[in-house]
C-alpha cells in the first residue's frame, strides 16, 4: 500500500478534478514550489500512483445517446469462462466499463450505444450469443447528477 502525505493527498484531488492544471497552478493551490510540486507528480507517476489522463468526453456529442448500466451473471463459474468473458468485453467498443463484481451477478457494465436500436441488436447479437450467459438486467441512465469518473 502506498503511504501518501498530506500534499500529496491535495495534489491527487486537483489532478483528479482538473487534469490539464499547470504544474504552475498546481503547486500554487498545494503549497508548494513548482519544482517540488514537479517532482511529487513525477514521482506519484513513477510509482503508479498516477496511472494516466485522460479527457472527459461529452456522449450526446460524440453520437451516444443511450447509456446503460447491465448486470451479467454467468451460468459457469470457472476461470476460463470468465476470462472468455472478460475478452468478449475487452473487444466490444460500446462496453465502456467491465467490472468483475461480488453478489448474485459476476459483471456489472456500463455501455454506451447510439440509441435503443443499437443498445438491442448489441444486447442480443453480442451479449446475448456469450454461450455461458445466465441473465442480463438492463438499468437504463436516465440522468446523471453526479459522474466523477474521469
Amino acid at each position: 500500500m502506498t503511504d501518501l502525505d498530506q500534499i500529496s493527498a491535495h495534489i491527487l484531488r486537483a489532478l483528479s478534478s482538473e487534469g490539464r492544471i499547470s504544474n504552475l497552478d498546481l503547486a500554487e493551490r498545494v503549497g508548494l514550489s513548482p519544482s517540488a510540486c514537479l517532482r511529487r507528480v513525477q514521482d506519484l507517476e513513477r510509482r503508479g500512483v498516477i496511472s494516466g489522463y485522460r479527457a472527459v468526453i461529452d456522449p450526446a456529442k460524440t453520437g451516444i445517446g443511450f447509456v446503460a448500466y447491465v448486470t451479467v451473471g454467468l451460468s459457469r463459474h470457472t476461470k476460463s469462462a470468465q476470462a472468455e468473458f472478460e475478452r468478449l468485453m475487452q473487444a466490444a467498443p460500446q462496453v465502456r466499463e467491465c467490472h468483475n463484481v461480488t453478489g448474485t451477478v459476476e459483471y456489472l457494465l456500463r455501455v454506451e450505444a447510439r440509441d435503443l436500436t443499437a443498445y438491442k441488436q448489441f444486447h442480443t447479437e453480442y451479449l446475448g450469443a456469450f454461450p455461458y450467459l445466465d441473465r442480463l438486467t438492463t438499468m437504463v441512465v436516465m440522468g446523471s447528477p453526479k459522474d466523477a469518473r474521469a
